[in-house]
């Protein structure tokens, strides 16, 4: 089996790679039936030079590899057909500006297999880049938080090199007093939560976090059930609000009071109750000024969201009484970042995390006949055709 490493070429560039040169020797080592070869990039977070040191090819030509590995979309115009084709092809939900990919990759008879649906019998996906997305969103949510208060000064994210500089970074400055709500406690809830316990943010109770006052900065992670409640008043598990998230409504004021700065690093199923909406921002009762939304829904459940930002311009403003974008400096703005491409910030750090999870998780499936089937689960297209699992898109590449 060859494993081809392809060159990102979406815009803007995408400087992660699926194996770095370290996972790729890992591979080879545990599965001496594989071969991997590199194409060359100039963009890439490791550079040509360090897969070479390895041993590995580096070659403008894949033609002769079985599988392409990558991160984001491929262009239209760079597929090869008749390929199995690995990348995130955002593509489940019938996001409209993916249509054309779809329809191209059954158009070429590519086998193609989304990381997003890379999951285990249970549904639980094993591969993915969310921890990172929390460490970054969080410490750029922190950099909002100094600009917007005219508190202190952090670098961007993307000039510094890993996960300890961003912590390093924190340190060296003073946090002010202020009460920062984290939602979510999964991948990504727990990214960020590593960095505001890297920067000795106080960790408090929900109870303590609603009425207690503090002298220094504090934290509370908060779970579902802490900002959604049952109409009816009774209290019947998680996994009720699971399967009947209609049942539910919005607890979410009594945080947005007391906090200052919040990080949304949950998961919005949908159906579930918005966490705020935009009346409720107009609420006097609404205290938050700086929000970090990781999971950055467009006009969804954190309603200060209404648009993605980038890298390069990372915080806007959201006037709550216009409900318009304006200058986030704006006292009366609520300063937003809402970048939706985090991880690319730390593309070393991310690369190797997701490799170790890909090495653990998908690479054995090619030398074990799929015995877990996490290839099946996985595998969108097969012989120019959706795959009985993902048929729900026919009329989406229709």
């Amino acid at each position: 089996m060859k494993f081809g490493i392809i060159k990102e070429l979406k815009n803007p560039p995408d400087r992660r790679v699926v194996l770095s040169p370290a996972a790729c020797l890992e591979v080879v080592k545990s599965f001496p039936q594989a071969e991997i070869k590199i194409a060359s990039s100039d963009i890439r977070a490791f550079k040509d030079e360090e897969y070479l040191d390895e041993g590995f090819e580096v070659t403008n030509d894949l033609s002769d590899c079985d599988v392409f590995l990558g991160v984001k979309e491929v262009p239209i115009e760079h597929l090869v057909p008749n390929k199995k084709y690995f990348f995130f092809s955002h593509t489940i939900k019938k996001q409209p500006y993916n249509k054309k990919l779809l329809q191209a990759i059954l158009e070429k008879n590519i086998e193609l297999y989304d990381h997003e649906v890379i999951t285990n019998v249970n549904g639980q996906r094993l591969v993915a880049f969310g921890r990172y997305a929390g460490i970054v969103g969080a410490y750029n949510g922190f950099r909002a938080v100094g600009l917007k208060l005219n508190a202190f000064s952090l670098p961007k994210a993307e000039t510094l090199t890993d996960q300890q500089a961003l912590i390093d970074a924190l340190n060296a400055v003073q946090l002010p007093n202020i009460k920062i709500l984290l939602s979510g406690k999964g991948r990504v809830g727990n990214g960020a939560k590593e960095i505001l316990d890297g920067a000795n943010v106080k960790e408090v109770s929900v109870d303590d976090y609603l009425n207690t006052s503090f002298n220094e900065s504090v934290y509370c992670q908060i779970d579902v059930l802490d900002y959604n409640k049952r109409k009816d008043g009774n209290l019947l598990g998680k996994k009720d609000f699971f399967n009947n998230a209609e049942d539910y409504e919005s607890d979410f004021m009594r945080f947005a009071r007391v906090s200052d700065f919040y990080i949304a690093g949950h998961f919005y199923g949908d159906g579930a109750p918005y966490l705020y909406t935009r009346e409720d921002v107009k609420s006097s009762d609404f205290n938050i000024k700086v929000v970090a939304d990781i999971s950055c829904d467009i006009d969804g459940p954190v309603a200060t969201t209404i648009r993605a930002s980038t890298i390069a311009d990372p915080i806007y403003g959201y006037d709550p009484v216009t409900e318009s974008e304006v200058n986030f400096e704006n006292e009366s703005a609520i300063a937003v970042m809402a970048v939706d491409n985090l991880p690319c910030e730390l593309p070393k750090d991310a690369s190797n995390g997701f490799g170790e999870n890909f090495i653990r998780h998908v690479i054995p499936s090619f030398f074990n006949n799929d015995k877990d089937g996490i290839l099946d689960r996985a595998r969108m297209t097969y012989n120019g055709e959706l795959t009985k699992r993902y048929s729900y898109l026919e009329d989406y590449v229709k």
